[in-house]
């Protein structure tokens, strides 16, 4: 049998209605292409990708910052406590085979950065992009709609 892919979601802890709307139909598409949803494990971007995941008998695994299990949104399925903070953002990535980042603030931007450094596919929704010495970087790859987003995550899952 296919191992499952594994698609971490990132974004925001607080987030927008539409945002939320993103991420949620994010995470019912995955659970219909039967991947595993990896993600911080809290509220906004994270609990509304677990919440669309779990509508369509998906699995979500939260990778928490903190000691307590119950801090996971009511969605993940598997809490994972890691105690490490903001370093968890690195067992996130780590976790994931692709990331699809929506929208965020600087925290997404450091679980981006992990997964460049580390060869894992970013695709954005309204997210961060970059640029150095002027120049535009194309690393992170844009995608116009949740569909479209997912398509390439599965398709470019990496391992």
């Amino acid at each position: 049998m296919p191992k499952k892919k594994l698609i971490g979601v990132i974004g925001s802890g607080t987030c927008s209605e539409a945002e939320a709307k993103t991420a949620e139909e994010v995470g019912r598409r995955l659970a219909r292409q039967g991947a595993i949803l990896v993600c911080g494990g809290l509220g906004g971007v994270m609990e509304a990708a677990c919440r669309g995941a779990s509508s369509e008998g998906g699995v979500a695994i939260g990778i928490l910052p903190g000691e307590d299990r119950q801090s996971a949104n009511p969605y993940v399925q598997i809490p994972i406590v890691t105690g490490l903070g903001y370093a968890r953002n690195v067992v996130v990535v780590k976790s994931a085979q692709a990331i699809i980042a929506i929208s965020g603030s600087y925290g997404t931007l450091s679980e981006i950065a992990y997964a460049l450094q580390n060869d894992i596919p970013v695709i954005g929704l309204n997210t961060w992009s970059l640029s150095k010495n002027g120049q535009v970087d194309q690393s992170i790859i844009p995608a116009r709609s949740a569909a479209e987003a997912v398509d390439m995550a599965l398709s470019l899952a990496t391992g």
